[in-house]
């Protein structure tokens, strides 16, 4: 395993304040005696770093779903979801196209930066995305760490979410090899919060069993329906509010399913 950083390393982000005036009205001067008036919460954004499974579908896919495209649903309106996932993309090849680099160039102090890797980068046969669980894939993941952190914002690692693969007996059996464990590992040693749909959706396959898992995925078995969008979302939503990366006040809709017809899908590809 490559040595991880034995520190990290964190940025206070200070805002300018600006001096009142030496004049002040008789308004003015009441209302600061009366105390300062509560600010409202600030709204943010949820930059998705991401494979095909969370990522937003062109029309012609549909109902093939990302969950990114579901999370709104859970979240409340001053939280904006930026969806920077893309089809066929590991934690290497997301970087190597500079796509990391355009999200830091948005990210404001207090953002969230969600990074979740792993399908693509177990394909040992392209050399353009794949990464070794313990060495490769952790240096990049790194990458998005230090990287959301040197702009005062907050990096969220989420194991992927597991494919529908059920073995004789009916049990769902997981197929992301070590690289869940990769991930749990490098949060761990560098202390970002961890969102783990790996077991999270291995358990709910798990529950509703091979019938009724078949309503959540696309024929692949791999990329989801809204249905199963809409699953691995709320998994997501609630796995940042246990971490304390959002509030219970930023969630609704917890417990429900939103209709097909909430969805919206792209006229044409964002990459186009």
């Amino acid at each position: 395993m490559n040595q991880l950083p034995s520190t990290v390393r964190r940025r206070a982000v200070l805002t300018g304040l600006a001096s009142a005036p030496l004049a002040a009205t008789a308004a003015t001067t009441a209302a600061a005696e009366a105390g300062p008036t509560p600010s409202p919460i600030p709204p943010r954004t949820i930059y998705i770093a991401g494979d095909s499974t969370a990522a937003p579908k062109v029309r012609n896919l549909a109902p093939e779903t990302g969950w990114g495209m579901a999370l709104p649903y859970f979240l409340a309106d001053r939280i904006t979801v930026a969806n920077q996932a893309r089809n066929g993309r590991s934690s290497k090849s997301f970087v190597d196209e500079g796509r990391l680099e355009v999200i830091l160039g948005r990210l404001r102090p207090g953002d969230v930066l969600l990074v979740q890797f792993g399908h693509n980068d177990q394909k040992a046969y392209d050399a353009t995305r794949y990464t070794e669980p313990w060495t490769t894939y952790q240096s990049y993941l790194s990458l998005y760490v230090d990287g959301a952190r040197s702009k005062g914002a907050i990096p969220v690692l989420a194991t992927s979410a597991e494919r529908r693969r059920f073995n004789a007996v009916s049990n769902a059996y997981t197929t992301l090899e070590e690289y869940p464990d990769g991930m749990r590992a490098l949060a761990a040693a560098m202390d970002v919060p961890l969102v783990d749909v790996h077991t999270s959706t291995l358990g709910l396959w798990q529950k509703l069993g091979p019938d009724e898992t078949a309503k959540y995925f696309r024929p692949d078995n791999t990329h989801f329906t809204p249905r199963g969008a809409a699953a691995v979302a709320e998994i997501v939503a609630i796995g940042l509010l246990d971490k304390g990366v959002v509030h219970r006040g930023d969630l609704r809709a917890l417990n429900s399913v939103p209709p097909d017809s909430w969805f919206t899908w792209l006229d044409k590809d964002p990459d186009a």
